[in-house]
């Protein structure tokens, strides 16, 4: 009963929470300060930082399913805790960075020069790969928000069996956008403009 009860005061909350993070950083990510009169150095130390924080965040999320595969329900409460706080400084450095920067842009590199038809195969080969994971990073990185969220409100409420079942669904996704986090940083991390 407990259970029922505080996944239902949570419901409307993660639906809300699960709609408004996602228009949120749609609608700043396309809000620049200088448009608005603000005159800030754009913060282009932050993309390897929220890399490092999403690869953190993975190992984090491999921990925490050995801990708790060990039975070590502390341990992998502090994990999951720690990968949620990850995730949202993330969120934070990520939305600060596109508000103070112009985006890179795939195969913007050397655009002074031209380039061989070789590199340019190169390029738009790679370029389709990255633009696979990214799409799938975006997509996944909107779909976990409500997962995680449930995954966390059950555990909880000590619904340990129903949070058992989320968690098997909600690990891999969560941890296949931790890690494209960084592949995707990788890739793009030649085209910075710094």
């Amino acid at each position: 009963m407990k259970e029922q009860s505080l996944e239902k005061k949570y419901s409307k909350l993660i639906v809300a929470v699960s709609i408004i993070i996602p228009v949120a950083v749609a609608i700043l990510f396309g809000v620049k300060l200088k448009d608005f009169g603000y005159i800030v150095e754009p913060l282009s130390f932050l993309p390897p930082i929220y890399a490092t924080t999403n690869g953190i965040t993975a190992v984090l999320l491999v921990a925490a399913v050995v801990a708790i595969k060990n039975g070590n329900r502390k341990i992998h409460s502090i994990l999951m805790k720690s990968a949620i706080a990850l995730s949202l400084a993330f969120l934070v450095m990520y939305v600060a960075y596109h508000m103070t920067s112009d985006s890179a842009v795939f195969g913007d590199l050397n655009h002074n020069r031209i380039l061989e038809d070789t590199e340019k195969t190169s390029i738009g080969s790679l370029r389709i790969v990255y633009l696979l994971i990214l799409v799938t990073h975006i997509i996944l990185s909107i779909a976990i928000i409500p997962m995680v969220l449930i995954t966390y409100v059950r555990a909880l409420a000590q619904n340990f069996e129903m949070h058992k079942k989320i968690a098997r669904i909600t690990f891999p996704i969560w941890l296949y956008v931790a890690i494209t986090g960084v592949v995707v940083y990788l890739m793009i991390s030649p085209y910075y403009v710094y």
